[in-house]
């Protein structure tokens, strides 16, 4: 599959982000992940390997584990498979500007008989994902006849998964280092070791502490230490 466009709107001398062609697609991968982006608008990219390419949709309001809720979901450029690793900073008067977060990843299984080309061709691609984060069976459908036709919903499916009212941003730090996106807006170093495999979804936290709680590490407000109480002083009587 074509990387062009995705390759025209970028320039690799002044942006980190990976070049195509740079990592290739193994037979049968089944990667995906999520990406919180700080740009012109904060947004999700939810993004899923189907061909040698991630397949990637804007979704403004991030993807939910509440099947009531259907999230807008806007198909973008295909992306090369090394972008599913990829955190930092897209320097500004550069495409997309802001700060990266590798906000979940994992595997994915697609569900029903069809290749994942031909769901993607009739518009409605069905799939279970196991990451930190998400977790059960989702759709992702076109909306067609409408506006610019990339408008697609990211749908959660009824499951032992699914979170009536879950929010998204209860969950904003990031799987692979920890950190918050201002911290990765500032560059700030990785809130835990990890170690670095061949591909991102082998990326291993390090630490006795899971991962799910690192946004509490930055979040729980530091408590200043109770003031001693005052001695009583005795008033002396004038002689």
């Amino acid at each position: 599959m074509s990387l062009e466009e995705y390759a025209a709107k970028r320039r690799f001398e002044k942006t980190p982000e990976p070049p195509p062609g740079s990592a290739n697609s193994k037979r049968n991968a089944n990667y995906f992940c999520v990406q919180r982006h700080d740009a012109t608008r904060l947004h999700y990219d939810f993004r899923l390997e189907i061909d040698g390419v991630l397949k990637s949709w804007a979704v403004p309001k991030g993807p939910t584990l509440d099947p009531g809720v259907r999230h807008f979901a806007a198909h973008v450029e295909d992306h090369p498979i090394d972008y599913g690793g990829f955190e930092g900073n897209i320097p500004e008067d550069n495409y997309g500007a802001g700060s990266v977060m590798l906000w979940d990843s994992g595997t994915f299984e697609l569900l029903g008989d069809v290749t994942g080309a031909e769901q993607l061709a009739r518009g409605d691609v069905k799939f279970r994902l196991h990451g930190e984060k998400l977790h059960g069976d989702f759709a992702i459908v076109h909306m067609k006849g409408r506006g610019k036709g990339n408008e697609w919903l990211l749908i959660k499916k009824r499951d032992e998964f699914a979170v009536p009212g879950w929010d998204v941003e209860a969950h904003a730090y990031s799987v692979l280092s920890g950190r918050t996106q201002e911290e990765i807006a500032h560059n700030a170093p990785a809130r835990k070791t990890k170690r670095k495999t061949a591909g991102a979804v082998d990326r291993v936290w390090e630490s006795s502490r899971p991962a799910r709680r690192a946004a509490k590490t930055t979040s729980a407000p530091t408590t200043a230490p109770a003031a001693a109480p005052k001695k009583k002083l005795k008033s002396r009587r004038a002689h």
